[in-house]
């Protein structure tokens, strides 16, 4: 009895976890972050390195069984996901921001955020606009050096014109890898779902009722495949910046 009441003691004494609300609520964001995070991207794996491959190698019969039951079901989790991650992400960038800089906290946090998303959004339909030509979408190189542009400006925007005097490593880094994170949420609904929707029910009549698939599949099935491999092109800058925020002082302030 004394032993587990010494035990007791040593482990409350040892485990003191900090009590304030805005500590609490960070760690909880960035937990649900996490998680939803390990969701979104490991699909997105998925979609890339095994699920594409594989439906290459499929014949028809065989798509018509497989896509409508694995597809939606990985999509589902796929595209709420990257909400989720997103939004949680967001609310934990909005804290820190609220506080930054020390002298002079919550002076920038709504010009910086505002900013922030149109900057995201502006550059997102540019990208979707592009992605709805034939000629971009013929060369997976030219969506590359695409989305390379547009990834370097996201970095150039938050670096020279979003980030505010001595801002921390932290905030900077989160802003710059939250805006490709944003960016890649608006692929996965804006192009991605709508695509494979489309893409799913065919398939599915096709295999119950003999219905031909329309030649719109092809563009479509281009499209978002262009999509999903830019957004893993970007998932990799993405989780170095997310890195680098608490672990990497890589900016000044």
């Amino acid at each position: 009895m004394l032993t587990a009441d010494v035990t007791t003691i040593l482990l409350v004494e040892k485990v003191m976890p900090p009590s304030d609300l805005g500590t609490n609520l960070q760690l909880v964001l960035r937990w649900i972050h996490f998680l939803a995070g390990i969701t979104w991207i490991g699909l997105l794996y998925f979609f890339n390195l095994v699920n594409v491959p594989v439906m290459k190698v499929l014949d028809a019969p065989t798509k018509g069984k497989v896509v409508p039951v694995l597809l939606p079901k990985a999509l589902w989790w796929f595209r709420w996901g990257a909400v989720v991650t997103v939004l949680a992400g967001i609310i934990y960038w909005y804290l820190i921001l609220r506080v930054e800089p020390p002298e002079n906290p919550g002076a920038y946090h709504g010009k910086t955020l505002g900013l922030w998303l149109v900057l995201v959004v502006v550059l997102w339909f540019i990208n979707y606009f592009l992605l709805k030509q034939a000629a971009v979408t013929k060369s997976g190189w030219t969506v590359a050096v695409i989305t390379a542009a547009l990834a370097v400006i996201i970095f150039y925007a938050n670096t020279n014109f979003i980030a505010y005097e001595n801002i921390s490593n932290r905030a900077l880094a989160i802003g710059i890898g939250g805006g490709y994170g944003v960016f890649m949420m608006l692929n996965v609904w804006g192009i991605i779902w709508p695509a494979q929707k489309r893409i799913i029910a065919w398939t599915k009549e096709n295999a119950e009722k003999g219905t031909p698939i329309p030649p719109e599949a092809a563009v479509l099935a281009r499209r978002g495949f262009l999509a999903s491999r830019a957004n893993a092109w970007l998932s990799i800058p993405m989780l170095f910046f997310m890195a680098a925020a608490s672990h990497y002082p890589m900016f000044g302030g």
